[in-house]
This record gives structure tokens, sequence and C-alpha cells, in this order.
């Protein structure tokens, strides 16, 4: 496997796991707070809106660069 082929997984992978980890955190911080089912779901919006301007992002320089 070469470091290109290794870079094009590892990315990927990685951000995943970033994104799932802040769930969690997000999660864990709605429990804790006793932030009830609104103010959870207020979280997991503000936390999908910075995934969604990440991917919207990446599919923009996509087209851009062709």
């Amino acid at each position: 496997m070469s470091y290109e082929e290794f870079e094009a997984l590892a990315l990927p992978l990685s951000i995943f796991a970033l994104v799932a980890f802040m769930g969690f955190i997000v999660w864990d911080l709605a429990k804790k707070s006793k932030a009830g089912r609104y103010g959870t779901m207020v979280l997991f919006f503000a936390l999908g809106l910075g995934v969604l301007g990440f991917v919207i992002k990446a599919v923009i320089l996509g087209s851009v660069e062709g």
C-alpha cells in the first residue's frame, strides 16, 4: 500500500471518527445538563450544520477542481 492510498483511506475514516466522537460529546453534554428533548435536538442540529458545511465544502472543491 502506497502512501497516497493510505492517505486516501485514512483521511475519511479519521474524519468519520472525529464526527462520531463529537456526536458522543454532544450527547453526553445534553444528558449531563438535562437539556431535554428539544435542547438535545438543538445541540445535534448545530453539530449537523457543521458537518454539512464540511461536506458542502468538499463537494464544491471537488467540482471546481474537476
